[in-house]
């Protein structure tokens, strides 16, 4: 089985895990982007306490997890660390968001779960991340050198 093989009860953790996620985003109200946007305007400073509260936990988990668990409890590979790049293309990719994200008030995670509430008009913010993704993909796809063909030995 590979690695990371969809399986039934990883696919019951996958859908729990989202659910609770955008149950979450919807209770803080950080689908509405009016409410996002006063966070960033320093005039609403619930979003803080969620955000906050949310690192906490994320902090401890990354921390005390792979101490806890020998190994993933639904199966996988271990618990690697990823190690992060900062380069050129993150920096100008992390710019680009943030100023999307302070003009509209919207990122992809929320984005999603706020169509849930049924708040239709973030259909044009996903529109404007799909299309940003397919412009980074398509222009990281022109910059790829692509590998010598392997020799049988």
């Amino acid at each position: 089985m590979a690695a990371y093989a969809m399986n039934p009860p990883r696919f019951a953790a996958v859908l729990a895990g989202g659910m609770l996620f955008g149950f979450g985003l919807a209770l803080s109200t950080m689908v509405q982007p009016e409410v996002v946007l006063g966070f960033l305007q320093f005039r609403d400073w619930g979003l803080m306490l969620v955000m906050g509260g949310a690192m906490g936990v994320t902090l401890l988990a990354y921390r005390y997890g792979p101490r806890r668990l020998r190994a993933p409890l639904l199966g996988g590979g271990g618990f690697d660390r990823h190690v992060a790049m900062l380069d050129r293309d993150t920096v100008i990719g992390s710019a680009i968001f943030g100023i999307g994200w302070g003009l509209c008030g919207v990122c992809p995670g929320p984005a999603i779960a706020g169509l849930g509430t049924g708040n239709l008009n973030l259909l044009w913010a996903l529109l404007g991340i799909a299309a940003g993704a397919g412009l980074q993909g398509w222009r990281a796809g022109r910059h790829l050198t692509p590998m010598p063909p392997q020799t049988q030995d």
